[in-house]
């Protein structure tokens, strides 16, 4: 009893990317699932929280033995300036785009959470005015540092809107079998949904959380003796908190299924959304979900261009400084281009959300393969390197990102062209 109090007492890094991924990606693309494909999609989310637990352990192992962030163990896997350049490239690419495209997400996400509570702000000019002020609140509290406590308030709100869609997934008296069904049947509905396949996947396993999943488990345990207690703590850690939030995004499926789907209904807002609340909450589901909403956003609004920072900032070698001024460059890069795309694309809020998560889907591909190549050298991980066995299953998580990524290629494309020409 004593070891699982330890191990629970130890819950952390896991706990953060948990929280990373509980934004309004997963809240949005999770109840378009439920509402457009009903259950059938519930197994796209399954295979994801198998995914992320295999790929963020991996992360964690890195950091706890290493005792580096990936970019940083990055710089000492590839020596030479040409590797490092051709590498520092990819990593700040992939990081990159995925992460403006995410904050555009988030951004949006968190104006979708005012507006589904006040109506009167559901319109463009509002939006503008809303992504400024937002974008203003998130360079104040990055810029000081004193963003963790507010984090730390959004981040509960966030479980409480999860524990409220636990809830509401029973009350939403759901088809059992037909829930059971979707998490293992493996189908796609007609006309090939591989957007929104993309999209869970994208939402769920982040390229930038593995970049801070590393970190973070490098200063909580990377300096300590006992390496293999560390990793069991991880260990538990990732599994706890990775498969809570899995179970969390089920359950907005679920409800968005037994609701929204069920009668009918379509998604191109937040109040749509609300509705899968409304068996528990009645009246009240538009404001609450309109409350988490803007947590989830706001919270991821002030990681992604963090996490951004952290990898590029790793992979040149100037160190993880949040006061140096060249680390602040890479998130305010970020966090401006994520405000600018917000205000001037004319799509809808969804449709962004929905496209941002898909985009990183895309992306996630190149940051498992550096993962998988620097969790297999012996010199930077000595006796934890990778095992033969849990090779095979990082390269068929990889394979499967791949696949995904190219039959979700001609969606993506086509989604970019409509947030182009609004």
């Amino acid at each position: 009893m004593n070891k699982l109090a330890t191990r629970i007492k130890n819950v952390g890094p896991g706990a953060l990317v948990a929280a990373a991924f509980i934004g309004p990606g997963t809240v949005t693309s999770c109840s378009i699932s439920g509402a457009t494909a009903g259950y059938t999609l519930l197994w796209a989310m399954l295979l994801s929280v198998i995914s992320v637990i295999i790929m963020q352990s991996m992360a964690a192992r890195l950091g706890i033995v290493s005792g580096m962030g990936l970019g940083e163990a990055l710089r000492e896997k590839f020596t030479s300036q040409g590797a490092r350049i051709l590498i520092s490239i990819l990593v700040i690419a992939a990081v990159f785009i995925g992460n403006i495209a995410y904050e555009t997400g988030n951004l949006t996400g968190s104006i979708l959470g005012i507006q589904a509570a006040f109506p009167a702000a559901d319109n463009q000019t509002a939006k503008i005015v809303l992504a400024l002020v937002l974008g203003v609140i998130a360079f104040a509290l990055l810029f000081s540092g004193s963003y963790q406590r507010v984090e730390n308030i959004l981040t509960a709100l966030v479980v409480l809107m999860g524990v409220i869609f636990l809830i509401c997934a029973f009350a939403a008296k759901p088809d059992w079998g037909a829930v059971f069904a979707g998490l293992y049947g493996f189908k796609v509905p007609d006309g090939g949904d591989w957007m929104t396949v993309a999209a869970l996947m994208g939402t769920t396993v982040v390229p930038y959380n593995i970049y801070l999943h590393a970190a973070s488990a490098s200063t909580k345990w990377g300096k300590t003796d006992d390496k293999e207690d560390a990793l069991a703590n991880s260990r538990f850690d990732s599994i706890i908190s990775i498969g809570l939030g899995g179970v969390i995004s089920m359950a907005i499926i679920v409800c968005a299924a037994a609701t929204i789907h069920a009668s009918g209904g379509t998604i191109a807002s937040g109040a749509d959304m609300a509705k899968a609340l409304t068996p528990l909450l009645g009246s009240w589901a538009t404001v609450i979900f309109g409350i988490g909403l803007f947590a989830a956003g706001i919270t991821s609004t002030l990681t992604a261009p963090l996490a951004a920072a952290f990898a590029s900032s790793g992979i040149l070698g100037w160190g993880e400084d949040m006061k140096q001024t060249r680390f602040k460059v890479f998130w305010i890069i970020v966090l401006a281009f994520g405000v600018f795309a917000t205000c001037t694309l004319g799509a809808s809020p969804t449709q962004i959300i929905l496209f941002a998560q898909a985009a990183n889907a895309i992306l996630l591909p190149v940051t498992g393969i550096l993962l998988l190549i620097v969790a297999n050298d012996a010199a930077i991980m000595k006796e934890y390197k990778n095992k033969t066995w849990f090779n095979v299953l990082v390269v068929i998580v990889i394979a499967i990102f791949i696949f995904i990524a190219a039959r979700n290629m001609n969606a993506f494309m086509s989604g970019l062209k409509k947030l182009i020409s609004g």
